[in-house]
């Protein structure tokens, strides 16, 4: 997507840039000659900075700050959704305040910047949004309840709002990764009682959920994904990447939907 307005393809504004997939996604637009702009709570603490990324400040569960960083950005090209929280637990033991942080991190604060980024994107006639979620949010598993739904839902605001912009020449997408190797399993939030009846059941899953993360595939993959839709020209609702993505969905529209969620269950370790 060729801007033309003096900054090589354009401005891309990447959410969660400090590490992981949000980093690749800035290495790898910085590499294909965008202005990128990443974002991280404190970007001072950032411990390797991508080289020819500006960093800004953000906080998800601040209005103020979601709005100084919109602001600090200016004219944005290119929006990339990825920060956010990692989060596990069984359903009826997960603190509501805990599950109001995760939506406010995973759904309500991309929401939020991306009604701030949008109007000057459909002034200009061109922008592209990338969402990034999870095939958790295709594929459910069990103890990532809240993590789960966290990321249907930020796909559903995607997948309601593409057609409202579509005409405006900004596309707005999905991009689904499957396990990644990241590290994200040493920062994920976890909530199960130390007597928790689903105690044994959970530590089963959360030892496959780790082993499958370990072996998953780099965040550069995943990024090259998230560069093919914002440089599509008609870009898809949905993207999938790792976890022999095309496979699962493919088989997902030929078997019983409880079919496949015995599928996800026993590649976690569940009966």
């Amino acid at each position: 997507m060729n801007t033309g307005r003096g900054t090589g393809r354009g401005t891309a504004l990447v959410t969660g840039a400090s590490s992981g997939i949000g980093a690749a996604v800035a290495e790898a637009l910085v590499r294909r000659g965008y202005r990128v702009y990443g974002t991280s709570r404190k970007p001072s603490a950032t411990a390797h900075p991508v080289p020819g990324v500006e960093y800004l400040a953000l906080d998800l569960t601040d209005e103020a700050s979601i709005t100084a960083c919109a602001e600090a950005a200016g004219a944005v090209d290119v929006l990339v959704n990825n920060a956010g929280e990692s989060q596990n637990g069984p359903f009826e033991e997960l603190p509501m305040d805990a599950v109001g942080r995760l939506f406010q991190l995973n759904v309500f604060g991309a929401v939020r910047l991306t009604q701030l980024l949008l109007p000057g994107m459909r002034a200009r006639r061109h922008g592209r949004v990338v969402m990034v979620g999870s095939m958790l949010a295709s594929f459910p598993l069990a103890y990532r309840s809240s993590y789960v739904a966290s990321k249907a839902a930020l796909k559903g605001f995607a997948s309601a709002a593409r057609r409202e912009v579509a005409p405006y020449g900004v596309g707005i997408t999905t991009v689904e990764p499957g396990a990644i190797n990241t590290g994200i399993s040493e920062r994920r939030t976890q909530y199960v009682a130390d007597d928790s009846p689903f105690a044994d059941e959970y530590r089963t899953m959360l030892a496959a959920l780790n082993a499958n993360e370990a072996s998953g595939i780099p965040a550069e993959k995943v990024a090259a994904t998230i560069v093919k839709a914002i440089e599509a020209t008609r870009p898809k609702p949905l993207y999938a990447v790792g976890s022999n993505a095309p496979l699962v969905f493919a088989l997902r529209r030929l078997v019983p939907r409880s079919a496949a969620e015995r599928m996800v269950a026993r590649r976690h370790g569940l009966r």
